[in-house]
């Protein structure tokens, strides 16, 4: 397994009203080629090759002082060689 190097990290709470329009924003910044996350001073540009993997995970976590937790992760993953531009068609 190759070592691992976290580049940003933001964690807060939102509404889901809140969470749906950021995913949304999210989703068109990703198909438009370009993903920019800002915090503070903290910015990382990101940009996405046609080629993605995408991962959900749907997890439940007990936890002692509140209970079982829920989470959905969306994790999107890519290589920098991965230069394919789009899926195979008949000419």
């Amino acid at each position: 397994m190759g070592k691992e190097t976290r580049l940003f990290k933001s964690q807060e709470r939102k509404n889901r009203e809140e969470v749906s329009a950021f995913i949304t924003q999210l989703a068109g910044k990703i198909s438009a080629g370009q993903v920019v996350f800002k915090k503070g001073q903290e910015e990382i540009m990101l940009n996405m090759p046609y080629n993605l993997v995408l991962e959900i995970q749907v997890e439940d976590e007990l936890k002692k002082q509140k209970g079982v937790q829920h989470s959905l992760e969306l994790e999107i993953k890519w290589f920098d060689d991965d230069s394919a531009s789009g899926p195979l068609e008949l000419g």
